[in-house]
């Protein structure tokens, strides 16, 4: 499996580190981190250096309950950081997570090349379209309603089953649009409870019907702390217990907010290959 990044085939078949980087002052780990642009590029080198293949930068926070923010605070905080990014390390392979098309074009032409959006084109009707004229790839993830309302809508009758129609409808859409590089992320803490997160990574491996590569977004998430009864902060041996498991189960990406340590998690399974 291979995805086209800036003229760059990426072979999926061997599983890559996407790294976070969150320009928010409010998400769940590392709100209000990256203060400004030197402290942005220096992480962003860190992350190269320690094997991440993607680093996926973001300006909305998508925790549950986050303050909903303009477009253009949102284009704000990221559009000048891509830039300059870019500029620092012109090889770089950013992924921009937004779920709004116009910030999408925006971080697009100022050089990022992938867009991951959590909404799957459903807070925004025409994301599809641009995608497609702008012929990158497209993460596709299952949520319900928005990062304001997903804590109530965790009703399913069949979880796999709904969460694979959903993504059968994404993903027959994104190639009417003629967008050709697909990866799906079931979302690991969107409009699911604790169980249902811990039934989705069992099965994971239920999507490969799909025939598309699969990103796990587990890092630090609530349903390693909350479990070990820690804190995100505490919630790095987990992460790294659960992301080997996703790659077990079939995980072409994962997206982590340590890369060193994620990276030595896919060397390691894949010796056992």
């Amino acid at each position: 499996m291979y995805i086209n990044c800036k003229g760059k085939l990426i072979d999926l078949s061997t599983p890559k580190v996407m790294g976070i980087i969150n320009l928010t002052p409010d998400s769940f780990y590392d709100g209000g981190k990256y203060k400004d642009i030197e402290e942005v590029i220096s992480q962003v080198g860190t992350m190269l250096d320690e094997g991440a293949t993607f680093i996926d930068m973001g300006a909305y926070s998508s925790r549950p309950d986050a303050t909903d923010i303009s477009i253009q605070e949102e284009e704000s905080r990221l559009i000048p950081i891509i830039i300059e990014v870019v500029k620092q390390f012109p090889e770089v392979l950013i992924s921009v997570d937004t779920f709004r098309s116009s910030v999408a074009k925006k971080a697009i032409q100022a050089g990022a090349c992938m867009v991951n959006d959590i909404s799957g084109g459903m807070l925004d009707q025409d994301m599809m379209k641009v995608v497609g004229e702008l012929q990158v790839p497209y993460i596709a993830m299952h949520m319900r309603g928005t990062p304001q309302t997903m804590r109530n809508l965790t009703s399913y009758e069949n979880l796999l089953k709904e969460i694979s129609f959903y993504f059968s409808e994404r993903l027959a859409l994104a190639r009417t649009h003629q967008i050709h590089d697909l990866i799906i992320d079931p979302g690991f803490g969107f409009a699911k409870t604790i169980t249902q997160n811990f039934t989705l990574l069992k099965e994971l491996d239920f999507f490969k019907i799909l025939e598309v590569p699969l990103l796990a977004g587990l890092s630090r998430k609530s349903m390693i702390y909350n479990t070990i009864k820690g804190t995100p902060s505490s919630s790095l041996n987990g992460t790294t217990a659960l992301n080997m498991i996703a790659l077990q189960n079939g995980a072409a990406i994962l997206r982590v907010h340590d890369v060193k340590e994620a990276v030595e998690c896919v060397q390691l399974h894949n010796t056992l290959l």
